[in-house]
């Protein structure tokens, strides 16, 4: 039986938006059987050395399933999808295009938004020149992605793939004021159609009753 290593309890800001939840949503989607190893954050369960054997920086999530060991969210989408034939193509162009968009999704996308998120997070009210480059990077990075999605329904190929799950959570997690996404009515149609999905509605109706505050 597939074991994800997910959050049973995590600090209030983070809970709803955590990189477990792309997880349960792609195990969703591909209905595959799977039992959950809850963490409990605040009481340090992600750091133990038994747990850095499965992720070395002690990060949710993680898999082991049957002994093979995956970190990474989307390490572990990509594992599952070519595990299940589903939510990537056969062939070697689909699945290089859907590789291409998670590795955007990770990079290009969700680097500004975290950088931006961070700063609001930590600053004191003297940063107004950095928060000012980080928002003009994250607002270049959404222009871009606007274009890309002009006449497309998913991101990477014709299908639903895990680049849309990782894609779709990054915009959802790592956007906090909607006026960021606001001048983007694409990106936000994208968004809203894959969080619009009964998987990703499942997925985080069960995640808000079993993962508590902290």
């Amino acid at each position: 039986m597939l074991k994800l290593y997910g959050f049973s309890k995590v600090n209030a800001g983070a809970r709803g938006h955590t990189r477990d939840l792309r997880v349960l949503w792609a195990l969703e989607e591909l209905q595959l059987p799977f039992e959950i190893a809850g963490m409990d954050h605040p009481a340090h369960d992600l750091n133990t050395e038994a747990y850095r054997r499965l992720s070395p920086f002690e990060q949710i999530p993680a898999i082991d399933d049957d002994g093979l060991v995956v970190s990474e969210s989307a390490a572990i989408l990509v594992y599952l999808a070519r595990k299940s034939g589903r939510l990537i193509p056969g062939d070697l162009a689909g699945e290089a295009q859907v590789m291409r968009w998670c590795f955007a999704a990770m990079n290009s996308i969700e680097m500004p938004l975290l950088a931006l998120m961070v700063l609001d997070w930590t600053a004191d009210g003297s940063c107004g020149k950095h928060r000012e480059f980080l928002a003009g990077w994250a607002d270049m990075r959404l222009g871009n992605l606007e274009r890309w999605l002009a006449g497309r329904e998913f991101i990477a190929t014709g299908e639903f793939s895990v680049a849309d799950i990782l894609m779709a959570h990054v915009l959802s997690a790592g956007i906090k004021d909607e006026s960021l996404i606001a001048p983007y009515p694409g990106v936000m149609s994208y968004r809203d159609r894959c969080l619009a999905r009964p998987a990703w509605k499942r997925t985080f109706e069960a995640y808000c009753a079993r993962v508590e505050a902290g």
